[in-house]
């Protein structure tokens, strides 16, 4: 199959006015201007990107990872990949062992079928000071057992752990699970510069939901959220739905560190895509109202009910790049980038690579998806 395209992006270039060939579930073949052969499909008024990757989403759609069962898992998936995310990570929050373990175990299965990217245990390793929206008995420091556990259980599917550098047991907790191959993040956590500084030294590569959850920056003591900016070893999550961050820090965080150190993240749970009401988090009540997620009866931001699709739309029109400009950077931060910062291939759009693709509206609506080369929204179809 030949797709045209009137803008081809593909997530680290801006071919313009192109094509695509599939075969199979790979890109076969891509260009700019006429296609060498007939074109199947023609979308010459959208734009064609790379599916879009979340590394850091907890669910959607009525199911949550934490969970564990195949139909919040199915159900979660389902919903990201309608609007554009074709892989993504099931984010677990903190719990007490038992129940970690269960969820580890079984979500193993769902990440071996091919479903899930991997595991991210966004906790219980976080400070209780910067706990955010996690159920406070439950986190605690790491020990050697527990980390040990956990890894055995889940047969080298957890791909990622966000952990709190200051937390007793931390640097040693972190030198494991990098010698495992796991992605450490730093994050939830009332670090020190010193202390994210010796997080960052001792392997951690990604900064979790940056300022979020985190000690803010002070002139005195500038916090973890320095530490992770000023490396260039780290990338940076940013929760760009518009509720999380002021847009102005999306544009001066990628101004600072450049557009390849950005990841952007929904930190969507179970709400997202689902309408207002009540819901849960791991064990706690979540209270959705007007589409902003709350722990129930307080404040605490509880995740997100955005999509990757959103957090595109969103980073293009704050951006005060030009249009062409911002959705290249856009494009970059939700597909190469969280790729690369999980320690996997990051081809983008390429001769060779999976045939994961995003159509996109002028209006930057999602209107078609493709996984693997099977179309799950195709351009057109009815709602399109």
């Amino acid at each position: 199959m030949i797709i045209g395209a009137g803008s081809l992006l593909t997530g680290t270039a801006s071919l313009g006015a192109g094509w695509v060939e599939v075969a199979g579930d790979r890109v076969v073949a891509l260009g700019s201007g006429l296609a060498p052969g007939p074109v199947d499909l023609d979308l010459s008024s959208a734009t064609i990107t790379p599916g879009f990757v979340d590394m850091h989403v907890h669910g959607g759609g009525g199911g949550a990872f934490p969970e564990a069962t195949a139909s919040a898992v199915a159900a979660a998936v389902g919903l990201h990949r309608r609007h554009g995310t074709t892989a993504m990570m099931a984010s677990l929050v903190s719990e007490h062992p038992a129940t970690l373990l269960h969820q580890v175990t079984t979500l193993a299965d769902h990440v071996e079928s091919g479903d899930l990217l991997g595991i991210h245990l966004e906790g219980p390793w976080l400070s209780p000071q910067r706990g955010g929206a996690h159920e406070s008995s439950a986190l605690r420091g790491p020990t050697p057992d527990e980390v040990e556990t956990l890894l055995a259980a889940a047969r080298g599917t957890i791909r990622m752990v966000t952990i709190a550098p200051e937390l007793p047991g931390a640097m040693d907790a972190i030198r494991r699970l990098c010698d495992a191959g796991v992605v450490v993040a730093i994050g939830h956590t009332d670090a020190t510069y010193d202390q994210a500084r010796a997080a960052i030294d001792a392997g951690a590569t990604v900064a979790t939901h940056l300022f979020n959850a985190m000690r803010p920056v002070h002139h005195r003591e500038p916090g973890p959220v320095v530490a992770a900016l000023e490396d260039p070893r780290v990338t940076v999550e940013l929760i760009t739905d518009g509720v999380h961050l002021h847009p102005a820090l999306h544009r001066l965080v990628t101004a600072e560190v450049g557009v390849d150190r950005v990841a952007l993240v929904t930190d969507a749970m179970a709400a997202a895509g689902m309408a207002d009401g009540a819901y849960t988090l791991g064990s706690l009540n979540v209270e959705v109202v007007d589409g902003v997620a709350r722990l129930a009866g307080r404040d605490t931001i509880a995740g997100s009910t955005a999509t990757m699709a959103l957090l595109v739309a969103q980073a293009v029109h704050n951006s005060r790049a030009e249009r062409a400009d911002a959705m290249l950077t856009a494009v970059r931060q939700v597909t190469v980038n969280p790729l690369r910062a999980l320690g996997l291939p990051a081809p983008g759009l390429a001769e060779g690579a999976p045939a994961d693709l995003v159509v996109l509206s002028p209006d930057l609506d999602v209107v078609g998806v493709m996984r693997q080369g099977t179309w799950l929204r195709r351009p057109g179809s009815p709602g399109d």
